[in-house]
């Protein structure tokens, strides 16, 4: 992209187009596209300078017909995380940063009956233990239930939820999820090997994952009573599909796509359709993926507190999707870092268990702030019927790392009763803070009229891969069988001197 003109102006330029709720951004840059910041003054005086130039990449996908940014945007792949882009489906493009590497990461809500008074620091931390025993966490964890073939992947990414349920007897009831699965045709192939290697994803069904995903146990208000949260996507198999498309949408456009991060497809790609089937497929791996975890971390709760979990809504996002907006007519909505947010009366709830009420949203914060479960309203069309997934990212991986202190960071959190994995050492890139404040970006989301408060959830127990604490562990036991090595030769040395 050419050297932007109002790069120092962005910030100015959108407060004065403050309209109801929103701030509306026009620029030399951004051209006749309407593009809607979704923030307090607070959230836009605070956002990274160089946002602004991941916001003109969102504007310009061929047949872009609305930009939204949601109040948790960060720095991401080419567009930021935290953006709505939606594109006509006549001629527009469908854009690959706007899905990104984990296609179909979604979050998944469960409540309880227990009162929250039940989870004491013992069973917080007997909670952990259990799920740990039954899931796999961090980025290399590896399925307790074995590999699948490649055939058994292959049902599991074209019939989804649908698919295990009818071949798992006992598989949990999906009857308050977004979706079964989304179709994938017949006639298409998964790409496997090349640089993405999607193979990965063969021993990673009911993983967790590591980064921002995490398993959380929480109090509920004003119900009082004990939730369950997970977040997670398509682990390798997902990064795998997304990794050789780029690849093949730089080959196909050379001159144009230069940052593999803006890559796209229009109809008349030749991989148009196959991408669409890719994305589809990685998110049932994902849909299928927190189902099994669900029953896994379902079993655990049961051994711990005796009382089951029920399922509240499993929702994705990292998608795309053709859907038909009211003043926009047939687009295809890109949400990166954002999720569907349809209110009672919209037509794709028409004959589903939401259709009267709009189904929930479920929007984490950081594990040592509250999350929010949340229910749309008929000003969600400004959004493209679309809110924030999360709190959004304020301080990158590496800056948390030389910046905070494991030692004050575990501190807080032990002093805030928050038990964290089973050895309570709390991941510094993923501590409290490095993420804005949930209240303060469920606060743009409310004034904004996009949704309400149903419910707060407060953490008590999280759980997250920290493979960096793991890394040392496996340092700390090397080196400590290599000391006891060199003290077991010594020993045999000076029984031989003897001898």
């Amino acid at each position: 992209m050419s050297d932007l003109l109002d790069t120092e102006e962005w910030k100015r330029l959108a407060m004065a187009g403050k309209k109801e709720g929103y701030f509306e951004l026009a620029t030399r840059d951004t051209g006749a596209v309407p593009i809607r910041l979704f923030l307090t003054e607070k959230l836009l005086t605070e956002a990274e300078p160089t946002l602004y130039r991941q916001i003109v990449n969102a504007s310009r996908f061929p047949g872009t017909k609305l930009v939204a940014i949601t109040p948790d945007v960060h720095y991401g792949y080419g567009v930021p995380v935290g953006s709505v882009i939606m594109t006509s489906r006549d001629d527009g493009a469908v854009a690959m940063g706007p899905v990104g590497f984990d296609i179909g990461c979604g979050m998944m809500s469960a409540k309880s009956r227990v009162p929250a008074e039940a989870a004491t620091w013992d069973r917080r931390l007997a909670f952990n233990r259990e799920v740990e025993k039954r899931v796999a966490l961090g980025a290399g964890g590896a399925s307790r239930d074995g590999a699948l073939s490649k055939r058994e992947l292959e049902e599991v990414i074209r019939g989804g939820a649908e698919h295990w349920i009818a071949k798992h007897e006992g598989a949990g009831s999906r009857d308050k999820a977004e979706r079964h699965r989304l179709p994938v045709r017949d006639t298409w192939d998964v790409p496997w090997g090349g640089k993405g290697s999607p193979e990965r994803g063969l021993d990673q069904l009911g993983t967790l994952g590591g980064g921002n995903h995490f398993v959380e146990l929480q109090r509920g208000e004003p119900s009082g009573t004990l939730f369950v949260q997970v977040h997670t996507g398509s682990r390798g198999f997902g990064h795998g599909l997304a990794t050789n498309y780029f690849e093949l949408a730089r080959e196909e456009r050379p001159n144009e796509i230069r940052d593999i991060d803006l890559g796209y497809f229009t109809p008349d790609s030749a991989h148009f359709e196959d991408y669409l089937d890719a994305v589809a497929a990685g998110a049932n791996f994902a849909i299928v993926n927190r189902l099994v975890l669900f029953e896994a971390i379902t079993e655990a709760f049961r051994k711990v507190f005796k009382e089951d979990l029920e399922l509240v809504y499993e929702i994705s996002h990292n998608l795309v999707q053709a859907e038909d907006h009211p003043e926009l007519g047939a687009v295809w909505t890109h949400r990166k870092g954002a999720t569907r947010a349809f209110p009672a009366g919209h037509p794709m709830l028409v004959g589903t268990a939401w259709e009267n009420e709009g189904h929930p949203v479920l929007v984490p914060g950081s594990n040592r702030d509250t999350s929010y479960i949340l229910r749309p309203l008929a000003g969600a069309v400004a959004s493209g019927f679309s809110v924030n997934h999360g709190a959004g990212r304020r301080l990158s991986r590496g800056e948390a790392k030389r910046v905070l202190s494991q030692e004050k960071v575990n501190e807080q959190y032990r002093r805030d009763g928050i038990v964290v994995n089973t050895d309570f050492e709390v991941p510094l890139d993923e501590s409290n803070a490095c993420y804005k404040p949930s209240a303060e970006v469920i606060e743009a989301v409310v004034g904004a009229g996009l949704a309400r408060i149903e419910e707060t959830l407060y953490p008590l127990a999280s759980l997250k891969g920290n493979d960096e604490a793991r890394k040392k562990e496996a340092h700390r036991d090397h080196e400590k069988s290599k000391k006891e090595r060199d003290k077991a030769r010594g020993a045999e040395r000076r029984h031989k001197g003897r001898g």
